[in-house]
């Protein structure tokens, strides 16, 4: 691999809450120095990040629904919209969490059917986010077979903000984990690509997660990682 594989296999994530106009401006220069695939942003950064990247090969993935996946499903469509319209190429989209626990499939997939058709018709890509952290694996299960049934793209572990509540009463999270990843990549078709997200701060990180089948991670940690793999020979 060279430096270059590895960059291409990073969503820059630029979606902490707290993140100014000046700390996207930066995590786009990031971007752009590593020449990673995407940043990864909120739908309203996207005229900012569009701006910055202009000389960059640097793509745009918007989210939708994030993070929690609650909006109706004709909000998540022109939010889609809205961010292809804008610049956006790809779109990591929320399921409806609540519906996914609740067994009704049918509203999922025809939620993902929708926006699928929104994202593509511009020829943009679609990540569909489960966040594993608040499903079982029977409910891994079944939004694979949802995934399969319909044009998207990839599927994703997290957003990196699924904190659960624990038995002391504190919120922690585990985003992608290996189990859940070999379980969606086994129940995935071939065409469906994985992306792991949620986690992932290290070189050995994204090289474990890549052995394991993933085409993408979304990394906060970017420079770290590309730093790291300059440091072990990679050119």
């Amino acid at each position: 691999m060279t430096l270059r594989d590895i960059a291409q296999l990073i969503d820059h994530s630029l979606l902490h809450p707290t993140m100014t106009d000046d700390d996207i401006l930066h995590g786009c220069a990031v971007a752009a120095k590593y020449e990673v695939k995407t940043v990864c942003v909120k739908p309203y950064s996207i005229p900012l990040v569009r701006q910055s990247l202009l000389k960059s090969r640097v793509l745009i993935c918007s989210v939708v629904g994030f993070p929690h996946g609650n909006s109706i499903t004709a909000v998540k469509v022109r939010e889609t919209i809205e961010a292809m319209s804008a610049g956006a190429q790809e779109i990591d989209m929320v399921v409806n969490i609540g519906k996914v626990l609740g067994g009704q499939y049918d509203y999922v997939k025809e939620e993902i059917r929708a926006i699928g058709r929104a994202c593509h018709r511009t020829g943009g890509v679609l990540k569909v986010i489960f966040e594993n952290d608040f499903l079982q694996d029977g409910h891994i299960i079944e939004l694979c077979k949802v995934c399969n049934d319909t044009e998207v793209d990839f599927v994703k572990t997290s957003t990196g903000y699924g904190f659960v509540k624990q038995s002391d009463g504190k919120y922690d999270y585990h985003g992608a984990t290996e189990h859940h990843v070999k379980l969606m990549r086994a129940q995935c078709t071939q065409r469906i690509q994985i992306k792991a997200a949620g986690g992932i701060r290290t070189l050995d990180d994204l090289l474990k997660f890549k052995e394991l089948g993933c085409a993408r991670v979304g990394a906060t940690a970017t420079e770290s990682i590309m730093d790291e793999a300059k440091r072990r020979g990679y050119q």
